[in-house]
């Protein structure tokens, strides 16, 4: 029989040190609770079998906060004026040390950033995770591939080249074919008559503040929605989707199936109680 060796003892500096780092953690989480909420977003159960498919959503994410990162620092240099917008623009990427690098990562990160939306809604749709209980986390996801696409199209328009205006001019035309609204949209996106200075302005309103923080809440949404159903296995899996299901028996008052959930299988949150 092996006699497993007996723990040393933290010396007093250790204990020290450690306690002046968790003094503010623990400073912290007295006075508000953030620390736990925390750990019970970073460390939850999650199906045995998952795999790198499961990470899209992750990389999409971090798509997203580079974006938002590096608008921020083009923000800090950039002017949205007809008269000025296209040599700020040049001027950030000839003249700003790094600045190149921040533009290009910008520019093409957006590509990115849709590419990875729909790489995880196709994971998400072929592995069946929009089905039940997930289905309103599947809207939210359908949301933010909207507020993406308008966030690239809104900020097309920003560098004031040939290109922008030509491609917002054909974009605005055709939200103004839709029925009924197309009109109002179209004027509403223009500022006016025609594409001029509100146009821009307005543009970059939308790219710099109204889309960034629709698209900031839905996340907020769709990771909370994520955290409290569960990350759903691959359709291979023998596991539950995430979460343990408990069975629950039928109604029979005639309205089972169409207005009260019981008649499916009973939710549980993970790790909690039936």
């Amino acid at each position: 029989m092996t006699v497993a060796p007996p723990r040393r003892r933290k010396s007093a500096r250790r204990q020290r040190l450690e306690g002046a780092i968790t003094y503010p953690i623990d400073w912290l989480e007295e006075r508000s609770g953030l620390i736990g909420g925390l750990r019970y977003f970073l460390f939850r159960k999650v199906p045995g079998d998952t795999n790198w498919f499961h990470t899209l959503g992750s990389a999409t994410l971090t798509a997203f906060l580079v974006q938002a990162l590096t608008g921020v620092i083009l923000a800090m240099y950039y002017q949205p004026d007809p008269n000025t917008a296209y040599q700020s623009i040049n001027h950030i990427t000839n003249d700003l040390t790094l600045g190149w690098l921040v533009r290009g990562m910008h520019k093409w990160g957006a590509s990115v950033f849709i590419i990875l939306l729909f790489f995880h809604m196709a994971r998400v749709f072929l592995f069946g995770a929009y089905k039940y209980p997930r289905e309103l986390n599947w809207i939210v996801g359908v949301m933010l591939l909207v507020f993406g696409m308008l966030e690239g199209f809104t900020g097309y328009l920003l560098p004031w080249d040939q290109t922008a205006y030509w491609a917002t001019v054909v974009g605005i035309n055709l939200n103004g074919t839709a029925p009924i609204l197309g009109p109002f949209l179209a004027d509403f996106l223009r500022g006016g008559a025609e594409i001029g200075p509100d146009t821009l302005s307005r543009f970059y309103s939308l790219h710099m503040l109204l889309i960034p923080g629709a698209i900031f809440a839905l996340i907020g949404l769709h990771l909370y929605l994520v955290v409290r159903l569960g990350v759903s296995s691959p359709p291979w899996s023998g596991q539950a989707a995430g979460s343990d299901y408990v069975e629950v028996t039928p109604t029979t008052d005639g309205r089972s199936g169409l207005t009260q959930p019981s008649a499916r299988s009973g939710w549980r949150r993970n790790g909690g109680e039936s």
